[in-house]
C-alpha cells in the first residue's frame, strides 16, 4: 500500500507546534526526539514515511508540562497518561502523549476498546528522561528493576505476543506478565513512578529513558547533551534540539545521515492508511 502522508505531518506538525507554544509560554525546555530528531538534522523536518512525532523532558520538564497541558491545549487535542487507559486498569506502556483526536491509525476494534480509543489518534510520544548510576552495578540493578517493572505491567496489556521475543527473555516476560495479572495495574504505576524517582537526587553525570520499553535502556546520555537546548528550523517553524544531537544521534542510529534501503522507508506505527476526520 502506498501512503500519503502529507495530511499526517500537517496534523503532527500542529500538534509540536502547540507543545512548543505551550513550552515557550511557561519556560518549559522540551527537545525534538528520535525519528523526529533524525527528520530535523537530515530532512529539515519530517522523515519523508515516518507517521509519528517523538519529543523529550527531563523530569522536572516533564512535570512542569503535566501541570499546565491538559488546560492549555486546545480543543480536539488531549494529554494522556499511562494510567488513563480502561479506567486506570490496563497497561500500554509507560509514555504519556499528546493525541489528536479526530483521528485513526488502528483498525483493531478490540484493542481501541481496551484502550479507550487513545491509542488509534495520531500523537506525540512524550519520552522523559531520568538519572542514571555512573557505576557499573548500580547501574545494572536500576536498568534490571526498570525491567521487572515493566514486565509485571505487560500482564495488564490487551495480547501479550510472546512471539516476539526470544530465548529466555520469552521465558522472562511469560512469568512476570503472569505474575502481573495477579497486581493491579496501580500499584505497578506506583511502583514505577517511584523507581523512576529513585535515583532523582544523585549526583550523577547520566541521563536515561524511564518510560520507553526495556529494549531502549541501552541508550545511555550525558547530561549535558539535554540539560540545554538550541533552535533549528523544522518544516515552516522552529522547534528545539537537544544540545548534544549528534551524539544521541549516532548512539541510536549510527551513520544516521545514511538512508535505510527502500524496503524500509515505510511508515511503522499504523495497520491502516491513516484517517484524519478534521
Amino acid at each position: 500500500m502506498k501512503y500519503d502522508l502529507s495530511g499526517v505531518h500537517a496534523v503532527n506538525l500542529k500538534l509540536l507546534k502547540e507543545i512548543d507554544r505551550i513550552c515557550r509560554k511557561y519556560k518549559i525546555k522540551y527537545a525534538l526526539d528520535s525519528g523526529t530528531l533524525l527528520g530535523a538534522i537530515r530532512h529539515g523536518g519530517f522523515i519523508p514515511w515516518d507517521d509519528d512525532v517523538d519529543v523529550v523532558f527531563t523530569r522536572a520538564n516533564y512535570e512542569m508540562f503535566k501541570k499546565v497541558a491538559r488546560r492549555e491545549l486546545p480543543e480536539g487535542m488531549s494529554f494522556v497518561e499511562p494510567d488513563e487507559y480502561h479506567g486506570g486498569k490496563a497497561f500500554y506502556d509507560f509514555v504519556s502523549r499528546v493525541t489528536y483526536d479526530k483521528s485513526q491509525k488502528f483498525e483493531d476494534s478490540g484493542k481501541m476498546a481496551f484502550y479507550d480509543d487513545k491509542i488509534t489518534r495520531l500523537n506525540v510520544d512524550l519520552f522523559i528522561l531520568d538519572p542514571l548510576p555512573d557505576k557499573a552495578i548500580p547501574k545494572k540493578i536500576t536498568k534490571l528493576l526498570h525491567c521487572v517493572v515493566y514486565g509485571l505491567a505487560l500482564g495488564h496489556r490487551w495480547k501479550i505476543e510472546l512471539s516476539d521475543y526470544k530465548g529466555i527473555m520469552k521465558l522472562f516476560v511469560a512469568v512476570l506478565s503472569t505474575v502481573g495479572r495477579l497486581i493491579p495495574f496501580p500499584v505497578i504505576y506506583k511502583l514505577w513512578k517511584a523507581l523512576c524517582a529513585k535515583d532523582k537526587n544523585k549526583n550523577t553525570g547520566l541521563y536515561f529513558y524511564t518510560n520507553y520499553a526495556p529494549d531502549y535502556f541501552y541508550v545511555e546520555m550525558k547530561k549535558e547533551w539535554d540539560d540545554t537546548v538550541e533552535e533549528i528550523s523544522f518544516e515552516d517553524t522552529k522547534l528545539f534540539i537537544p544540545t548534544g544531537w549528534e551524539h544521541q544521534l549516532t548512539q541510536v542510529y549510527g551513520d544516521y545521515m545514511k538512508l535505510p534501503p527502500k524496503e524500509k522507508q515505510v511508515p511503522e506505527h499504523s495497520d491502516m492508511e491513516i484517517k484524519i476526520y478534521g
